[in-house]
């Protein structure tokens, strides 16, 4: 398996674990999406609490010049570190909700 497979894997392992537990109100599903064509990945809470829509998109992953960009956590996981103890070189991963001049300390990857 060459390294962008294996990281696509590796998403999907660690997104499917998100999309066990569904929300606890209303009639909420979670949603994953899975664009291997574009290399997109999402978890989204879909439906109704009572009256209220409920649209939010809790976790975000790209593929974008061979390293996993982590663009929305909502979570309380540190989804870096779960993809760095699944062998994914730090420098592999870029924290895109750092903004840029703070991705340089943050010991993971800058572009």
């Amino acid at each position: 398996m060459d390294r962008l497979d294996y990281y696509r894997q590796c998403i999907e392992n660690l997104l499917l674990e998100s999309g066990e537990y569904p929300p606890v109100n209303g009639e909420i599903e979670v949603e994953l999406v899975f664009d291997k064509e574009r290399d997109r990945y999402l978890v989204i809470d879909l439906g109704w609490n009572q009256h209220r829509r409920v649209y939010n998109c809790f976790i975000h992953l790209d593929i974008k010049d061979g390293k996993i960009w982590i663009q929305r956590n909502q979570t309380d996981r540190s989804i870096a570190e779960e993809l760095v103890q699944m062998g994914i070189a730090k420098e592999d991963i870029v924290l895109g909700v750092q903004p840029p001049y703070v991705r340089e300390d943050t010991g993971y990857g800058v572009a």
